[in-house]
């Protein structure tokens, strides 16, 4: 869900202080807002936020209250309500959907094991033929990043090789006692619905689900609909980039390319009111939090912001997005963001429309990828300044050290080494605060990049100054 921002943020945070923006409270209220009163937050929210590109959507009671673009795509189109973008996990809600109708059917029986109905589904490990569907939809299978091997499922291009790949992985958990989340569960659901209805899984989607709720601009690969391109900020500049290549079409964890519009009927549908596509105690249990986490199919429960929301955002490398159904209120919410940074605004300003819907007073939302980008400019003059000093005074350090102990010379050295054990193992850092998911050095050259490079400028600094440092000591003779 959040994950990967709340964490590089917390990295972020090594070096500095971050303060975001609150919301007032108020109690919440039923009374409907014009839509010009979300219009004017959301244009506001675009604008202080500095994104290129941002489209919403809000519904209440089977009709869409408002629904805008703000800002521009990567050829300087305005951004409207009908721009496609990739939603990334907001796909995963479609996924369950489309199981959940198939179970309606008959042809795919919830409590069953995965395996019993997907016979090409095997791993390594044998706990893994107990695996129910209700598990893979509720992140509790015992599937995990971890136990997979994530780089071998980048490279399929279609869900039966992605199942393949999945021969060598092992749980990390008993199914059903605990919630990882990984997008190996909802591709294997994706793949258990081509096998139950002999249909590819695109297609199922746009019979079953993008047709009946009238979503024509909606797909699951970029030969039938075009997004927008996305952006990655860089120390305060956007560019356009191509998405990160890797399993994105037919995706049943992240493919979904749609609209703020066409959201709205799918969050008019969630919320009980227009088409209906399974019965109203399967769309209830769509949205229940399990005994294990607050995470229901494809939907969780966020509890931070007052009264329960039924939410969940959506991470790629150049898109970001949230959505939000408020039983409080009736309203639901969704935002497509046609770019990702170290911070999830896409999230702060779904949050703003929430209390805005509550009859609170949002407070303004800033420009925090701003702040946390010319911090990441301060930590890099820092580090050069120190790594220049570091070289020009290491024959004073040396000679002080000459007839120093071994261990107390090497004790000295850690310091200038540690930068760069930091940047050696940012991959491996940011995989364990994530809870596991896998991290690659390509994922970090995108959203996280002055992250990354402010790492990378650290260890030089400290490899050099470590360097200059060694080689005085030995012209000494202090090494041999």
């Amino acid at each position: 869900m959040r994950n990967r921002v709340g964490v590089l943020v917390a990295l972020a945070g090594v070096v500095g202080g971050l303060f975001l923006p609150t919301t007032a409270a108020a109690e919440p209220t039923r009374n409907t807002l014009s839509a010009r009163a979300f219009d004017e937050f959301s244009a506001r929210a675009a604008t202080d936020t500095g994104l290129p590109g941002v489209s919403v959507v809000i519904t209440r009671d089977g009709q869409i209250v408002h629904a805008a673009g703000y800002g521009h795509d990567s050829t300087g189109a305005p951004i409207t309500a009908h721009t496609p973008m990739r939603v990334a996990s907001l796909t995963k809600a479609f996924t369950a959907m489309a199981v959940m109708t198939l179970v309606e059917d008959g042809a795919i029986g919830l409590d069953r094991p995965v395996a019993d109905q997907l016979p090409e589904f095997r791993t390594a490990d044998p706990r893994s033929d107990r695996i129910t569907v209700r598990q893979l939809l509720n992140q509790t299978s015992g599937l995990s990043d971890r136990g997979a091997d994530i780089g071998a499922t980048a490279t399929a291009g279609s869900l039966q090789q992605y199942t393949a790949t999945l021969r060598t992985a092992t749980l990390t958990a008993e199914p059903g006692t605990r919630w990882a989340y990984t997008n190996v569960n909802y591709n294997l659901a994706a793949r258990l619905v081509e096998v139950a209805s002999g249909s590819d899984f695109g297609e199922f989607v746009r019979q079953r689900i993008f047709t009946p709720l009238g979503m024509p601009d909606s797909a699951l690969d970029d030969d039938t609909i075009t997004p927008a391109a996305g952006f990655n900020s860089l120390f305060g500049q956007w560019i356009a980039r191509d998405e990160l290549p890797g399993f994105l079409d037919g995706s049943g964890s992240g493919g979904v390319i749609t609209t703020a519009a066409d959201l709205g009927r799918w969050l008019i549908t969630h919320s009980g009111d227009g088409p209906q596509l399974v019965r109203p105690e399967n769309l209830a249990l769509m949205h229940a939090p399990t005994p294990v986490r607050d995470y229901g199919m494809g939907w969780g429960l966020d509890s931070d912001h007052g009264a329960p929301l039924i939410t969940h955002s959506g991470n790629l490398f150049t898109y970001t997005s949230a959505a939000a159904l408020d039983p409080s209120t009736g309203y639901g919410f969704a935002v497509l963001v046609n770019s990702a940074a170290l911070h999830d605004d896409a999230y702060e300003i779904l949050t703003g429309l929430v209390a805005l819907g509550r009859g609170e007073h949002p407070a303004p939302l800033v420009d925090t990828r701003s702040r946390i980008e010319a911090l990441l400019v301060a930590v890099i003059a820092g580090a050069l300044g120190l790594g220049i000093a570091g070289v020009v005074r290491s024959r004073r350090w040396a000679d002080r050290r000459r007839r120093s102990r071994w261990w107390w010379t090497v004790l000295r050295c850690l310091p200038a080494a540690a930068p760069i054990a930091l940047f050696a193992a940012f991959p491996q850092a940011l995989s364990v605060l994530m809870n596991g998911r896998t991290v690659t050095w390509a994922q970090l050259t995108y959203f996280p990049a002055p992250l990354t490079i402010t790492l990378l400028i650290c260890a030089f600094a400290g490899a050099a100054t470590l360097t200059a440092r060694l080689l005085r000591l030995r012209s000494l003779g202090s090494l041999r």
